[in-house]
């Protein structure tokens, strides 16, 4: 588990944040049971805070980079209205078969649109407004990605980064994920064209809006 407090805190906070339906208790336990790195999934604490995110704020188009097994782009896709999109990139293709037949499962399949292949690729096909982008993929690439978010995101839009605290290790960076995340954590904060704030949930999440919205 990924995650910077106690791990009982973890578990008593998990406890008291609305339950996951069966059909996302399934997603959780065959990725811990089958994937390699399962920590990688969001959580139910994560996967809740994007849905609150999307209530909030009305969104319709929800852009995730990063699929993984599927957990994430459900959550969000629960909280969109019957027409909404969520689109979302995956590299591998084995792991982009594994979320989508895990999305078929679950009720929320003709909201979410799994591509495959570079992100960046598929980004440079998509046209705005996305009123959330979900950032999740390689830690290196996030600076390229935020200037696709940046450039696809609605006014008012919200550009919420996964793993921005790295486990704590963007303290005292000394590996090279832990200094690319930390590099872009400085890019952002000095971008004038954004106003963020890096919340300490699971691993650290940076909730990022454009200043002029």
């Amino acid at each position: 588990m990924l995650t910077l407090v106690p791990e009982a805190i973890e578990k008593y906070a998990a406890e008291q944040t609305t339950a996951l339906p069966a059909h996302m208790r399934r997603v959780v336990a065959d990725t811990y049971a089958n994937m390699k790195d399962p920590e990688m999934l969001s959580g139910v604490i994560e996967g809740t805070l994007l849905q609150f995110l999307i209530w909030a704020s009305g969104a319709r188009r929800v852009l995730e980079i990063g699929t993984f097994t599927g957990f994430s782009a459900q959550m969000m896709a629960a909280a969109l209205p019957p027409d909404g999109k969520v689109i979302t990139c995956e590299l591998d293709p084995k792991t982009a078969e594994v979320a989508r037949k895990n999305i078929a499962k679950g009720p929320h399949a003709g909201k979410i649109e799994v591509k495959v292949g570079p992100a960046l690729q598929t980004i440079a096909t998509l046209k705005p407004h996305f009123d959330l982008v979900f950032i999740d993929a390689d830690k290196e690439g996030y600076p390229d990605y935020y200037e696709a978010a940046l450039g696809l995101v609605s006014p008012k839009g919200i550009i919420a980064v996964d793993n921005v605290l790295w486990s704590g290790n963007v303290l005292k960076p000394k590996d090279k994920i832990s200094r690319a995340i930390a590099a872009f954590n400085s890019r952002v904060s000095r971008d004038p064209r954004v106003v963020h704030v890096m919340l300490t949930v699971r691993d650290g999440v940076m909730l990022i809006r454009r200043r002029d919205a």
